[in-house]
């Protein structure tokens, strides 16, 4: 190869652009003689040959960056398979899955966090999706802007640079969010709904925490401390109580996507049903709950999957939060974050491997559960 990088890009790229094209027209020829050889007419065989050499570079793709990935992790997985070591991987059969499984304590709590922000943080964000969608759903005047404000979370993403400026706005001392709730908590009566707040999460994440430590003194010593003081602020990431905490809001802010399927839900509610409901006499909640929200179902069990499914693999936040930040690490880590922290940190390939398909099993054996249960409370009537 030439030692000019420009033209090590531009031979790479014309290599690349007549492989695609080389698998594309193979594919279409394989094609066409697999339809000629059952006696397919002329026209049958141009139009195999046409539909596989276009799909060809999609297919060639997922081959190369799925499959045999696949594969290879799938290997890797019963090995002892480690980048930095020159000997070849070594067969440990089922190995690394029982010392995963049964021996793994920083996995049980990484498996532990994951759930909490599962059980806590997915119900939180919905609920406040489906709320911003009911106040969107009211004909206001400036609709749009406030839709795309609160899309615009979705569109910046969890990427780094979104991720610092929330590090900064969680700070304790001088971070936006404690300086608002402070305010807030100079309002009469707020104060004291604020204390409950900081009361109720600090005994849950104990709880949790207790789990994955196998004691339960902090949240004794939690509850024996009784109602906080009225100046108590959260600790959002300076407290391994709030570490979870910090992640769910994260969680909330970015419910945009959410919002919109709800919204959507919400519009093809037919206005007939809630007129007649209205000429009986039934008030906005009863509405809502006897109409609106059974209609809502199939949106609400579409954000429930997709939002699971994207909660058990949650990892942006926490990487950027608390990489910096070791003695935080054990309480908000992830199972994805573990992978990644088993390989590409300590370069254990076959141990991140075994990870990497036991939280496949886990996700797919949730996801599964929620089709098998949906006919109990999902409702499909008037669709």
């Amino acid at each position: 190869m030439p030692e000019n990088p420009y033209i090590n890009v531009i031979l790479t790229a014309t290599l690349t652009v007549v492989f695609i094209l080389a698998c594309s027209y193979g594919l279409g020829w394989l094609a066409r003689t697999v339809v000629k050889s059952r006696g397919a007419s002329l026209n049958q065989q141009s139009n195999a040959f046409a539909g596989y050499l276009f799909a060809a570079p999609w297919i060639v793709g997922f081959l190369i960056f799925v499959v045999v990935p696949l594969g290879f992790s799938l290997y890797w997985s019963f090995t002892d398979y480690r980048v930095t070591s020159n000997t070849s991987p070594q067969w440990l059969g089922l190995e690394n899955y029982y010392n995963l499984l049964f021996e793994d304590d920083s996995f049980r709590a990484s498996i532990v966090n994951t759930f909490y922000l599962t059980v806590i943080g997915l119900p939180l964000q919905m609920a406040v999706a489906l709320f911003l969608a009911i106040l969107l759903n009211q004909q206001m005047r400036g609709e749009r802007v406030f839709r795309m404000a609160f899309y615009l979370p979705v569109i910046l993403g969890f990427n780094t640079a979104v991720l610092l400026c929330w590090r900064l706005m969680l700070n304790t001392g001088t971070g936006i969010i404690n300086q608002m709730w402070r305010a807030m908590a100079e309002i009469p009566g707020v104060s004291h709904l604020l204390r409950a707040t900081i009361y109720g999460q600090e005994i849950s994440a104990a709880f949790f925490l207790g789990i994955n430590n196998g004691s339960f003194n902090l949240m004794n010593k939690v509850i024996e401390a009784g109602f906080p003081a009225a100046n108590r602020i959260p600790l959002w990431v300076q407290s391994p109580m709030w570490s979870k905490m910090s992640i769910v809001l994260l969680m909330i802010w970015g419910c945009g996507a959410m919002m919109l399927i709800f919204l959507s839900g919400l519009n093809n509610i037919p206005k007939e049903l809630h007129e007649a409901a209205q000429v009986d006499g039934a008030n906005s909640w009863k509405r809502f709950w006897k109409i609106s929200f059974p209609l809502l179902t199939p949106y609400i069990f579409y954000n429930l999957v997709v939002g699971m499914i994207s909660s058990l693999q949650i990892f942006e936040p926490i990487f950027v939060l608390y990489r910096d930040n070791q003695p935080l690490v054990p309480s908000a880590i992830s199972m994805v974050y573990y992978l990644w922290q088993k390989s590409f940190s300590h370069f254990e390939i076959g141990y991140g491997s075994a990870i990497s398909w036991v939280i496949l099993v886990i996700i797919l054996v949730i996801t599964i559960i929620q089709f098998k249960l949906q006919d109990r409370w999902v409702t499909y009537d008037v669709y």
